[in-house]
């Protein structure tokens, strides 16, 4: 209290309101993801289902306030409740929408997100052709962001964009794999990195070597966190003004490298959820000083209209950990130079920290909209940063940026250039072709040299199929793919032996691959396209649903449309008979062979009762049966969306530790419960030893068809 009471960063007539705010717990904020298009049919379904559930609805005595949308969320597709994980979590009242989050959060379909940590991806205003790095990406919520607005349009399976999202803790890279997995982007690579020296990158243009400048950058940087107060209630014990010296000059060392690899004309956002100038404005204030016109803040003052802030402040002061204050770098005695250093205080010359226009950077607090404390800075490229000389040709190897503070001697210590670096295969470097032929036919991996440890990296090879592969043609016949499909950006993770799964990533993303193994640290990368599955007629890879969106436009064969009756059965019956779909289905399945199918759902546009958005389902179809291949949390979302009440129950009266799944009835009366046969079988013998193996357990045994063990056991638990 007595350092931001000093600083006069809050109002002094809102700091009562501010302290009040901070010791209040934080609403509960949710976010649709808006790339795929059953987002509005998401939306809807909240408003009109589990929204108007919790009305006038009281838990513990408290009143359970209507979930509200933020107001500068584009297309509302952001809320915020004062519900929290506890209350959900032990309400039975709220069960089914505690349920409806974890599942639809799985999917990929909504993600929990703290309110102001979404901002940054929306300043960044990302387009389909944006390359984009994430710097400290981890755990991936920002990610998640970026990656679905690159694929706003989804009519473009292989944006010309990408993202690589870094993050320098091997273990919370996994994380960040994790967040972008649901998201299933062909344009996603996860790196593990020093984010102040991220290695540069080559592309290949024209058989020619370019070091790669990004469009937009997010440098979501380390920070002590004191805007967190209100979910993170350590920090009110364990704060200290030392955090934000510390972390001072490894902010600045990240911005500074981020500015070094962006674009001219490109955007990058530096953020924290600090409200400390040394670790906001001291960061900005530094950098634009030293970048001598390169950089320059832009004014959004006018982007994302209904969100409350703060300008940026132009006067701090400095303060250590026992209480004494400095208002210059001179006031500072020698004994503490190791713990304070210049760029942390303001410019003292009037005319230069007016022209950084520091009023541009902006401040959330928490007590303005309910929400957490945050800093951003939206900054704009305007011309090479004044230390990177332009060299003529790129080298065998090119040099590494270290992500010095200080601007170097270019003789000493050459950069590299702001613009497209060429150099003819003649010249040195191997063409494009050349080049995969060396990495042993497009293989992609940990690098085999002992001069370069990559310590804690230990990942499975990137193998791009070759052309030859006798792999892929029985793929390509099979599903009769389109000539125009990419099948050299399909990859596998092993040299040898089967390969049991293919993956595919865009042409961007191939190129970084080929190009830069030797000196990036790949986690993860491409999305799973096809499995092994012997059991098919004509071809051993049956298709996997986290592809198939992208897959779908180049596949010619083996797509059936379904009505919505057709894939209400698939999603709710584990194996269900050809004779239980409609005349038009089974008329599309006679003389397919067996195999992987897709099916797909239109919706019909002049029923705006009905599920409005396509779906497409991988099946797989047997002589007598035709499944789905999609995960439960997948199925579950679908039936939601067709209006079919899923729900987890809690047996108490039972004692039963399982959870149970059900559909409300369709339109035949005819109830179905997505039992597989091993779960029936969990339940018989736990039913069998409450009950005794009798009469029951003989009606049990004589039950073959699942249709009739469904709803038998539906029966007993009602």
């Amino acid at each position: 209290e007595h350092y931001y009471g000093q600083l006069g960063i809050v109002p002094q007539e809102e700091w009562e309101s501010f302290l009040a705010t901070l010791r209040e717990p934080l609403p509960a904020t949710l976010r649709i993801t808006g790339y795929k298009s059953h987002a509005n049919e998401i939306l809807r379904c909240l408003k009109e289902k589990y929204f108007k559930e919790l009305e006038n609805l009281v838990v513990d005595g408290q009143k359970i306030e209507m979930p509200q949308p933020l107001s500068w969320y584009p297309e509302e597709l952001a809320w915020h409740t004062n519900l929290n994980r506890k209350i959900l979590r032990k309400s039975p009242q709220l069960e089914k929408f505690h349920h409806f989050l974890v599942s639809e959060t799985e999917c990929g379909n909504i993600s929990r997100q703290e309110a102001v940590s979404m901002i940054p991806p929306l300043l960044l205003n990302i387009q389909p052709h944006h390359k984009i790095l994430d710097m400290c990406a981890a755990p991936g919520s920002k990610t998640a962001q970026l990656i679905e607005m690159l694929h706003a349009d989804m009519s473009i399976p292989f944006p010309e964009g990408f993202v690589i999202a870094n993050d320098v803790d091997n273990k919370r890279c996994y994380l960040l794999v994790h967040q972008a997995k649901r998201l299933n982007s062909p344009c996603i690579m996860v790196i593990n990195h020093d984010a102040s020296s991220i290695p540069n990158i080559q592309l290949n243009k024209n058989g020619k070597k370019e070091i790669l400048f990004y469009d937009r950058i997010l440098c979501d940087v380390p920070c002590s966190g004191d805007g967190t107060l209100r979910k993170n209630i350590d920090i009110w014990k364990k704060w200290s003004t030392h955090n934000s010296l510390q972390l001072h000059g490894l902010q600045l060392r990240i911005a500074t490298r981020g500015a070094e690899q962006l674009a001219e004309g490109g955007r990058m956002v530096y953020s924290t959820c600090s409200l400390n100038p040394i670790e906001n404005e001291a960061v900005i204030s530094s950098l634009l000083e030293k970048s001598e016109g390169a950089l320059e803040l832009a004014d959004v003052s006018s982007e994302l209209p209904g969100l409350k802030r703060l300008p940026g402040i132009t006067k701090w002061k400095v303060m250590t950990k026992d209480g004494n204050w400095f208002e210059d770098w001179k006031e500072v005695p020698p004994s503490r130079h190791t713990q304070i250093r210049p760029t942390m205080f303001p410019l003292k010359d009037e005319q230069k920290l007016k022209a950084l226009h520091l009023e541009r950077c902006f401040r959330i607090l928490p007590h303005h909209q309910n929400t957490g404390g945050f800093f951003i800075a939206v900054l704009i490229k305007k011309s090479p940063m004044p230390w990177n000389k332009r060299q003529p040709k790129v080298q065998n190897k090119l040099p590494q940026k270290t992500g010095d503070l200080m601007p170097v001697d270019a003789e000493q210590h050459p950069l590299e250039s702001e613009g497209p670096i060429m150099q003819d295969a003649k010249d040195g470097e191997t063409s494009v072709t050349e080049s995969v032929e060396n990495k042993k036919d497009g293989v992609c991996g940990p690098p085999p040299s002992k001069k370069m440890k990559l310590f804690g990296y230990k990942e499975d090879p990137f193998v791009f199929l070759p052309e030859d592969d006798p792999l892929f043609p029985p793929i390509q016949n099979f599903y009769a793919l389109d000539p125009s499909f990419p099948k050299m950006n399909l990859l596998t993770r092993t040299q040898e032996g089967k390969k049991r799964q293919v993956y595919m990533v865009s042409k961007e993303i191939r190129d970084v691959l080929l190009n830069n193994s030797e000196k990036l640290k790949v986690i993860n990368t491409g999305i799973k396209v096809w499995c092994r599955n012997n059991d098919g007629d004509g071809c051993a890879f049956r298709l996997a649903q986290e592809g198939i969106y992208t897959l779908h436009p180049f596949i010619s064969a083996r797509t059936i449309k379904a009505g919505i009756e057709d894939i209400k059965i698939l999603l709710t019956e584990e194996n269900p008979f050809l004779s239980r779909f409609s005349n038009e289905s089974r008329s599309q399945l006679n003389g397919m062979a067996m195999g992987s199918i897709v099916l797909k759902y239109e919706p019909d546009q002049s029923k705006q009762d009905t599920h409005q958005c396509s779906v497409l389902l991988c099946g797989w179809l047997g002589k007598t049966s035709l499944r789905a291949f999609v995960p439960k949390n997948e199925r579950l979302h679908y039936l939601r969306m067709m209006g079919l009440e899923v729900f987890k129950a809690k047996r108490k009266e039972e004692n039963l530790e399982g959870q149970l799944e059900a559909a409300s009835l369709d339109t035949s009366g005819q109830v179905f419960i997505p039992f597989s046969f091993p779960q029936i079988w969990i339940l018989h013998l736990t039913i069998g030893f409450r009950l005794g193996f009798g009469e029951t357990s003989e009606k049990l045994m004589s039950l073959y068809s699942f249709k009739f063990c469904a709803n038998f056991f539906y029966d007993l638990f009602h």
